[in-house]
């Protein structure tokens, strides 16, 4: 069962893809439903965000409700899904 979520989207992903919005709403019963739905959004964009496996790419960050997720992670109405890119540096 698909719940409305919201996603925030890093700023470095808005750049990739031209009339992507910084927080969008989406029906996601699980964090995979949120990349699938952004996905049908934005072709394209999942391929940034997870790898063959598939799970989240090494450098980046989903945050459900502020707890760190993963795509399996059961989302509920009303939940905020925060994407964020790593920071590394020296």
């Amino acid at each position: 069962m698909s719940a409305q979520v919201s996603v925030t989207l890093p700023g470095a992903l808005l750049a990739l893809f031209p009339g992507a919005l910084p927080r969008v709403e989406v029906g996601a019963g699980t964090v995979a439903e949120a990349m699938d739905a952004l996905e049908a959004r934005w072709p394209g964009m999942r391929d940034r965000l997870c790898d063959s496996r598939p799970a989240i790419r090494r450098h980046i960050n989903v945050f459900v409700d502020g707890e760190r997720a993963g795509l399996e992670t059961p989302l509920r109405a009303g939940a905020d899904v925060v994407i964020l890119t790593a920071i590394s540096g020296g």
